[in-house]
Parts: structure tokens; sequence; C-alpha cells
């Protein structure tokens, strides 16, 4: 997720790469790029005081002992982010005393300017600090309390999965009644980037996009009665989202 964020903003024109200090133990290629185009890469300890954001992309259950041997200063004026699941604010603003701590759950589409993000902030400037920042990678949801990040992971950071492993069963579902493997592949792949181009231009809502699509008697209503006839879809992503938040409370302790 920290390579998405940074290809995004650098994709957006807000940060330069030299505006980033990654620290980075195995780099990807995001990171690689931004380094190639002058972001620092591990720099010496003492330079991670001149950061003013400090974005934490690390492991929830190792993100303590991450941070205890990275060993780096922080500055006091910096605004600590954490794009962590289940940490809460006050366990990290305990490791960093006196800095704002934000957190935010943004999606992996970010990196292409068309992602999503939900943060919180007990701090309002910092909040508002950070909602600026993300606004040019996407969507932005300002929440009221930091309970409600359980529910972003669940519904909205883990959701592009969801989506991908739809595609991924329209594909195998295509290649069940006939397709060969590369026509499945294209069509299931572009059904979804065409049906989201839509959503977003048009600004319609789903339902009424799906009934245009939808004839009486036709193709479409036949598979529908099936996907959501009986409500088996809205129960199945019920279900999914659910326990996505039930792990995101058991990261963070039960918090």
């Amino acid at each position: 997720m920290g390579g998405a964020l940074v290809a995004g903003w650098r994709a957006a024109g807000v940060l330069h790469a030299s505006d980033f200090i990654v620290i980075d133990p195995n780099p990807g290629e995001a990171a690689r790029a931004a380094v190639a185009a002058g972001a620092r890469l591990n720099p010496p300890r003492a330079e991670m005081a001149a950061a003013r954001t400090v974005i934490l992309g690390l492991k929830p259950q190792i993100w303590r002992e991450a941070l205890d041997a990275l060993g780096a200063p922080i500055s006091p004026h910096a605004t600590v982010v954490s794009i962590m699941a289940g940490v809460p604010a006050a366990e990290i603003a305990a490791r960093f005393p006196g800095c704002p701590i934000v957190r935010a759950m943004p999606t992996t589409s970010v990196a292409v300017g068309k992602g999503a993000a939900g943060i919180w902030s007990a701090d309002a400037a910092a909040g508002a600090k950070i909602v600026e920042l993300f606004s040019v990678l996407g969507a932005v949801a300002r929440l009221d309390d930091e309970a409600q990040i359980h529910a972003v992971t669940a519904a909205s950071g883990s959701a592009p999965a969801y989506i991908y492993a739809l595609v991924e069963a329209l594909e195998r579902a295509g290649r069940e009644v006939g397709l060969g493997a590369d026509a499945a592949r294209v069509l299931a792949r572009q059904a979804l980037i065409g049906a989201a181009a839509l959503m977003e231009a048009s600004g319609e809502s789903p339902k009424t996009l799906r009934r245009q699509v939808t004839s009486p008697k036709g193709t479409t209503e036949a598979a529908l009665k099936v996907l959501i006839g009986g409500g088996e879809l809205d129960a199945l992503l019920a279900r999914a989202v659910a326990a996505a938040k039930a792990r995101s409370v058991e990261l963070g302790g039960g918090a």
C-alpha cells in the first residue's frame, strides 16, 4: 500500500520524488522508481527528523518490532499517519508522543488516482491536512469515530480483493459455458472496467444502472434471479465484510 500511495502522489504531481524519504528493507517497484527520480531510500537515521508527514505502512502484527528496529527519530512536529488495520491511535500515540495521529484506510487504486480512503483523527487540523493530501488520490470519507475504521477496512479497504475475486469467478464461468481462456479473461476484465467507468461518468446509482441492463424476461434477468433473487449475494457479502471487520478488531486487541 505504501508503494501505491507513492505512485499516486507522484502521478498526481502534488509531490515530487525528492519529497519522499522511503524506509523499506525490500523496496518495491514504486519505491525504486521514486528513488531513481530523486527520493531518499533508507537514509541515515538522523534524516528522518526532517519528515513532516510520516506514513506507517507496516504489518499490524509486527509494527512495534519494526519501529524498534528502525530506531529513527521523528520530529514532534510531524503528523503520523497509520494505514495499518486494527492498531488503535492511542497505541501509536504512545510510540510517538506529542505527534498528532491520523488513521487512514485507503484502497490500492490510489496508485491510479481512483482510490477511496476513510480518514479519522482526534486532531482536527491534522485530519484536514491528510484529507487534502489523500483527496488527490480519489474519494475520501472523513470519519466521526475511530471505531469506524474497522468497518472501512472491511467494506472498502479490502473490497478491491472481493471485486477481483468476482472477475476471476466470471472468467471461470465464461470458460464453463464455452469461451476460450483468452476470450473469457478479456471479456470479464472489460465488463468490470466498463461498468465502473459508466457508473463514474453517469453518476447514476448501481441499482439504476443494473435495471437499465436488465430487460424483462431477458438473459440478464435470468442470471440476476440466481445472483440476487433469494438474497444470497447480500448475505454472502455481509458475512465476508463481517469476517474482515472481526479480524480488524482482533488485530487491534479488541479495541
